[in-house]
């Protein structure tokens, strides 16, 4: 799949590890089958200081704190107070799994 990519497109992974398969991701930067790759969720977290996508230069990775920042935090925060409000005066929550 990820030879049906452009040559100079870029992977961007912050959903969840094991979406990109990473033995083909790693083929695939090493051939130039892509330009480059941003991955903050892998199989294995914390990732190993061994894994062999480390060793490219067109590959960058984060700690799995991509969507870690002040606003994101305080986004979460609320939504959750609302949901938990919304619950506690009789009304059905936004985010309510059923």
């Amino acid at each position: 799949e990820l030879s049906l990519m452009k040559d100079d497109a870029i992977l961007i992974n912050v959903s969840r590890g094991g979406i990109v398969n990473e033995d083909d991701l790693y083929d695939a930067l090493k051939n130039n089958v892509i330009f480059a790759a941003a991955c903050d969720v892998f199989v294995e977290e914390p990732l190993n200081k061994d894994c062999p996508l480390l060793e490219l230069d067109n590959f960058v990775a984060s700690p799995h704190v991509g969507g870690s920042s002040n606003e994101s935090l305080i986004r979460m925060g609320m939504g959750a107070f609302a949901n938990v409000d919304a619950a506690l005066n009789g009304k059905s929550p936004k985010n309510l799994i059923s």
